[in-house]
């Protein structure tokens, strides 16, 4: 007789084993009707410019700006020759350097040339640069050859044929200066200053006709010391605005001189009569 069993929920034969059996579970892939979802794309990396191995400090950079190069140095202390005339020149027609021009770049074209530099807003370092030069020369005219010689210093032309004979005061318009010559010896030479385009210094030879020490104009009411009439209301003379200006301004017809104490010692050696030659 075969008896059963009763244990629980769970109905077993009399005589076999109580441990059940192993529930096996499939490996198998199950089939489905539902579509496989697809697992999201990476978005797409830009590209390193420095490269997979860059660190992020060796990354490109904006290179730097170059440093501007200081301005080239064309003269300074110590410096000689027509060149420094030419600044010692330009200097002195806007009132920054007073004697000369010398040829040598000295103590009075370094203060000069600082006073100037420190008016415009450069580094004032007494020498004249790139920079310094431009603005003089924007802020001046080219000097005349007459310009570039101090009081005295500057070489006279090559007198005129009339002058060699006699006592002459000897003008020169080429070189704008007088000779004071003796049958053809100078004895003395003075820069001078003549009239303007519209009142201009008469050519020719003549003879000076009368002198006068304190003579005063009595047209234009100024003064003319040491005048030494020649051609009608023209004179040598001395001119304080030539002394002061140089060849910024002009006469109104007369030999300026600005050399007060030469031409006082010229005016004691000319007598009336002697002979007069302006010339080219």
């Amino acid at each position: 007789m075969v008896l059963a069993a009763v244990s629980g929920c769970t109905v077993q034969a009399a005589g076999t084993s109580a441990e059940p059996d192993p529930i096996r579970i499939s490996t198998a892939p199950v089939e489905t009707d539902d579509p496989k979802p697809e697992s999201p794309e990476k978005p797409a990396q830009p590209a390193d410019p420095a490269g997979d191995d860059a660190s992020p400090s060796q990354a490109a950079k904006p290179p730097k700006p170059s440093p501007t190069p200081p301005p080239k140095v064309l003269w300074s202390r110590g410096d000689q020759g027509r060149d420094v005339r030419e600044v010692q020149a330009r200097l002195r027609q806007i009132a920054w350097l007073f004697e000369g021009p010398t040829g040598t770049y000295g103590a009075a074209t370094v203060a000069a040339v600082k006073g100037f530099q420190g008016k415009r807003g450069l580094p004032q370092t007494g020498k004249t640069d790139s920079v310094t030069w431009q603005r003089l020369l924007n802020m001046t005219y080219e000097p005349g050859k007459w310009e570039l010689y101090a009081a005295g210093d500057q070489p006279a032309a090559k007198p005129d044929p009339r002058c060699m004979t006699g006592r002459v005061m000897c003008i020169s318009k080429t070189s704008r200066t007088l000779r004071w010559m003796i049958d053809g010896r100078t004895l003395s030479t003075v820069d001078v200053r003549f009239g303007s385009q519209y009142t201009p210094t008469r050519e020719g030879e003549f003879n000076v006709t009368f002198k006068s020490r304190h003579h005063v104009s009595t047209l234009y009411d100024t003064p003319m010391p040491y005048a030494m009439f020649f051609s009608g209301g023209q004179a040598v003379h001395y001119s304080s605005d030539f002394a002061a200006t140089g060849y910024n301004g002009a006469s109104h017809g007369c030999v300026n001189v600005r050399d007060e104490a030469t031409l006082a010692a010229l005016f004691a050696q000319v007598r009336s009569g002697d002979k007069v030659v302006v010339h080219w």
